[in-house]
């Protein structure tokens, strides 16, 4: 299917999304299907943005930023500023991924010692109760 133009079912089938969401970024301007009256079809190009979309919102980009970065692609140099543009901010939202995980590590090292000193409380407390 490189080259057919896929209808909308076709889309929502093969890349597990929603008419809505499909016509939401027809919408947004990140997708161009061609238009047959009711009908859209989508082409390799838009099969290809769709990909880069979805991947994009995985990784927790917004779709402004998403945008930007489609709109860096060029035949003209093959798509290499669009690769360099990518990977400066697949790096970036790495290292903010990674601090994330950090805070969230320590977050959780502090909900286990509270979880502890709480658990050692009660026990402490029914040990006492059951002496008396």
């Amino acid at each position: 299917m490189t080259n057919e133009v896929m209808t909308i079912r076709q889309m929502c089938d093969a890349y597990d999304v929603t008419p809505r969401t499909l016509r939401f970024y027809e919408a947004k301007e990140l997708l161009f299907p061609i238009r047959e009256g009711q009908r859209r079809l989508f082409t390799s190009r838009d099969r290809a943005r769709l990909k880069l979309i979805l991947r994009g919102k995985r990784f927790g980009f917004a779709l402004e930023q998403i945008r930007q970065l489609l709109e860096l692609y060029s035949e003209e140099d093959a798509g290499q500023r669009q690769l360099i543009g990518t990977l400066s901010a697949y790096k970036t939202r790495k290292t903010e991924l990674e601090h994330q995980v950090e805070d969230l590590q320590q977050v959780l090292a502090e909900l286990d010692e509270q979880m502890a000193w709480m658990q050692n409380t009660l026990d402490n407390t029914r040990i006492r109760e059951e002496a008396e």
